[in-house]
């Protein structure tokens, strides 16, 4: 499984999210490729599960079905929450 961090730029936010979601993968037990980009070049090809915060999902061309919405892109607390009910709504 690959998933992506998406922020507007590909730069700050994404790799903060993306460092957010290996140390919550890690937590949960779960194995990912883990990267980061800019919403402005990412396609639904790029990966399988898509993470970002929810000021910029509503303007994503991404499939709805494979985006996590963050509200608070520090909160650890809030990777787990949404990463395990993403997995345990894929049967993993």
């Amino acid at each position: 499984m690959k998933i992506l961090a998406v922020c507007a730029h590909g730069l700050g936010s994404s790799f903060l999210m993306e460092m957010n979601l290996k140390k919550a993968l890690k937590n949960l037990g779960i194995e990912a490729e883990v990267g980061h980009s800019d919403l402005s070049v990412t396609g639904n090809e790029d990966a399988d599960l898509f993470v970002m915060g929810e000021d910029i999902a509503g303007s994503s061309s991404l499939d709805p079905q494979k985006i996590i919405k963050m509200k608070n892109l520090v909160s650890a607390a809030e990777y787990e929450e949404k990463l395990k009910a993403y997995f345990s709504a894929q049967g993993a």
